[in-house]
């Protein structure tokens, strides 16, 4: 193959490259990330003409010497091995303008890097180097967070940069705090959410408090695209916009998807007015756990997402070539002359299963092409017609294809429909593949098929290409059953949740399967004499909303109440899921009913939920011969629980009321007494515990996330997430009460609000 010009490898299980590779005159990129390699073939040295080598994720732990012969190589990506020591012949590389080392194990590197003439970015960072040679020490284009410099090794003396860099402080967050000072000295900072971060010394000339929350996903909140996954919740960190004389490492905590092949993770952050993905590697924290590492280069709103693979590059006047690392055969090629200024572009490429197309069509021989999305930043258009190439669908060669079946897709967005434009352009074949020209760019997709429609087909197909298949679930914990758990889970994750929930739960079997699609809006609405117990930020007219994201756990416990007469009989009542926002006029039941059997019905699913009947002797008495004095446990800035707020709480601990005592600090002989007090009432046995407590408690400081410690110490989350709701809604409605009375200025809206957001002060 010796016209070959691109070849990937990537996301294989390849050990080891063929000495042949050498042999091959014209390649000027290769590209083996996500492999098993641990040794290079000296013969990689002799290809002259290669002017991109992407080596990242994989075991190699040396490079040859020969790999100096690579005369005009421009980017050499080494990221991710294990690489200990860098052979001196880099220093042959003399047209190398990139070179990215991170998370490697080197502890030095050769002095002659700094004498590269055409380097302009050289990546260290997250290695094991305690001693830097001067010149690249003091170079402008060296990152090097991460790197242990200055600290002595056990068997080597100490270092004379030591003495500049002092030891770094650290600090770990409680979760009662929510803000920490930062100083010119630097410091690593763990936050209660999982979050690190760290700032290296200097960062910033004067100290600053840094402020941070954790925000649950919405809509509004969370930029997503077609085909994006979400991974975590939403890091906000303040203040925005804030600037930082050096990178802020930033660690974000989330549990890997399942399907990684032809994927990658990236941070997504917001800038001004628009959202954007940060460099992003990832750590391994545990088996199913690993770190999105990233250098913030702003504070503003974080979060981590899956989206498929992204290939970009600058476009020079002088015209280049793009390639995708994940699908072999798509690339856009750049004629010179296509722009006057400098423009970046990406790519991304998605794949749809054979089988699914062809059961959606109904036709056996029906094939597509990966779907290729193509964006760009300037001008809508190019000077010169741009070139695209896609390998023809599945099955089908140039040779044996009827061009009357072949159609060529493009979608523009926000537009409802594909269109196919065929017609209008002009399809250049081969053996495998198919090219054509384009001046914009959108999606593009091949279609192989008899259908003569195909826009509206292509339409169907990729939703389907976004759908989740999910099962939605109503349990009851068996020894309360007003509490009740929703949860929407994808399809394969069912088994494994309700085996873990059946010891503390009970319920129907799950919902039919249906179909939602990642950051889609439905809620649950109690019906037939059930309603909600509480009132929730998250509850609109009874109903819980709730937002759809797949590797989110998608759940909420609720406590339901009924006003029939549960001392006369059961109450059998219902909890229905339906898509969309809570709308503003909530239909009543019999009108939701009908509404289930339309052909666009909202309803998805309808599970049972039962009341059991009360004895005479079961009948919450709560209130019953109380004497106690009105009690606000807590403040009105950090939020208040009141008296019903404490007997609400009373009624849900049940037999676990002895252990929330002891982590409250109540003594055991008092534990005794009460006991032997109220022997004959469990209930007066919790309420008498509790407020004596809380009494105890009036006007001391803390006392409510005392309580809400105990009752996570006794594995009861789930009263302490009520009690943590009932503080959110009481600090939102004094909040507002202080806006309307003009006390206090409002918080900045949050991205994708409607509200105007009021200038954030310049930072000194």
């Amino acid at each position: 193959m010796r016209g070959l010009g691109a070849l990937l490898l990537s996301h294989n299980c390849l050990s080891e490259l063929p000495e042949a590779l050498g042999a091959l005159p014209a390649l000027t990129f290769l590209a083996v990330t996500h492999n098993c390699l641990q040794t290079l073939p000296p013969a990689l040295g002799a290809l002259s003409t290669l002017q991109r080598l992407d080596l990242s994720q994989n075991l190699l732990d040396t490079l040859p010497p020969e790999i100096g012969g690579l005369g005009s190589l421009l980017e050499l990506n080494l990221a991710s091995n294990r690489l200990q020591s860098l052979p001196a012949s880099l220093a042959g590389l003399r047209s190398l303008r990139l070179l990215v080392l991170h998370s490697n194990l080197l502890a030095s590197v050769p002095a002659s890097l700094a004498r590269l003439p055409l380097l302009t970015r050289l990546d260290l960072r997250d290695n094991q180097l305690r001693d830097l040679p001067p010149e690249l020490l003091d170079a402008p284009f060296v990152r090097l967070q991460g790197n242990p410099l200055g600290e002595a090794s056990p068997d080597v003396p100490s270092s004379p940069v030591a003495a500049l860099i002092p030891e770094m402080p650290r600090l770990f967050l409680t979760s009662d705090l929510d803000s920490f000072p930062v100083t010119p000295r630097g410091c690593s900072v763990t936050l209660a959410c999982g979050v690190r971060l760290q700032f290296p010394a200097g960062a910033t000339a004067t100290p600053i408090t840094i402020r941070y929350r954790l925000l649950l996903p919405e809509p509004g909140l969370v930029p997503l695209g077609p085909h994006d996954a979400l991974l975590s919740h939403v890091l906000e960190l303040q203040p925005h916009g804030v600037a930082f004389q050096q990178d802020v490492g930033l660690w974000l905590l989330f549990t890997p998807p399942r399907a990684r092949r032809c994927r990658e993770v990236v941070v997504r952050t917001r800038n001004d007015n628009s959202w954007g993905d940060l460099e992003t590697y990832l750590e391994e924290e545990a088996p199913q756990r690993l770190w999105a590492h990233c250098q913030a280069p702003h504070f503003s709103w974080f979060l981590v997402v899956s989206r498929p693979v992204s290939n970009a590059c600058l476009v020079p006047p002088e015209g280049t070539l793009l390639c995708s690392s994940g699908h072999p055969g798509v690339k856009v090629i750049f004629p010179p002359g296509a722009t006057e200024e400098p423009r970046r572009v990406s790519m991304q490429v998605v794949r749809m299963a054979g089988r699914e197309l062809q059961a959606l069509l109904g036709e056996p021989e029906a094939a597509v092409s990966p779907l290729l999305c193509l964006s760009q930043s300037g001008p809508p258009s190019f000077l010169q017609p741009v070139t695209v190439q896609l390998p023809l669908p599945s099955g089908v060669t140039g040779l044996s294809l009827d061009r009357s079946r072949l159609h060529l897709l493009y979608w523009a967005p926000p537009a409802a429909t594909w269109d196919d434009i065929t017609a209008q352009v002009v399809l250049e074949l081969t053996h495998l593949y198919a090219r054509f020209q384009v001046t914009h760019f959108s999606w593009y997709w091949l279609w192989y098929t008899t259908k003569n429609c195909v826009g509206g087909l292509a339409r169907k197909a990729w939703e389907r290409l976004r759908l989740h298949r999910v099962n939605l679930i109503a349990l009851q914990r068996r020894r309360d059953p007003e509490q009740v758990l929703l949860q929407c889970l994808p399809r394969n994750k069912v088994d494994a949740t309700l085996r873990r929930l059946l010891e503390r739960y009970r319920g129907p079997e799950p919902s039919d399967t249906v179909e939602m699609f990642e950051g889609e809006e439905f809620f649950a609405a109690f019906e037939r004499g059930i309603n909600v117990d509480a009132d929730r930020p998250d509850c609109v007219e009874g109903r819980i909303c709730f937002v759809f994201y797949s590797h989110l756990k998608n759940v909420k416990e609720v406590y339901v109440t009924t006003t029939l007469d549960r001392e006369a009989q059961a109450v059998r009542g219902q909890v229905s899921f339906y898509r969309g926002a809570v709308p503003v006029q909530v239909p009543e039941e019999a009108e939701a009913a009908r509404q289930r059997k339309g052909a666009d019905a909202l309803w998805m699913a309808t599970l049972p939920i039962k009341l059991p009947r009360l004895r005479s002797s079961e009948e919450p008495r709560w209130g019953a011969g109380l004497s106690l004095a009105p009690l606000n446990l807590g403040d009105a800035e950090t939020g208040f629980l009141t008296q019903s707020n404490l007997l609400s709480v009373a009624g849900r601990l049940g037999p676990d009321w002895p252990t929330v005592a002891l982590h409250l600090g109540v003594s055991y002989r008092e534990l005794q007494r009460i006991r032997h007090e109220f022997r004959d009432d469990l209930d007066g046995q919790i309420r008498h515990m509790l407020f004596s407590w809380a009494e105890r408690q009036a006007g001391q400081p803390g006392a409510v996330g005392l309580l809400v410690q105990a009752l996570e110490q006794s594995d009861r989350q789930d009263v302490a997430e009520e009690v943590r709701t009932v503080l959110e809604l009481g600090c939102r409605k004094y909040q507002d009460r202080i806006q309307r009375t003009g006390l206090a200025p409002k918080d900045p809206a949050l991205p994708g609000s409607s509200a105007p957001q009021p200038p954030e002060p310049a930072q000194a």
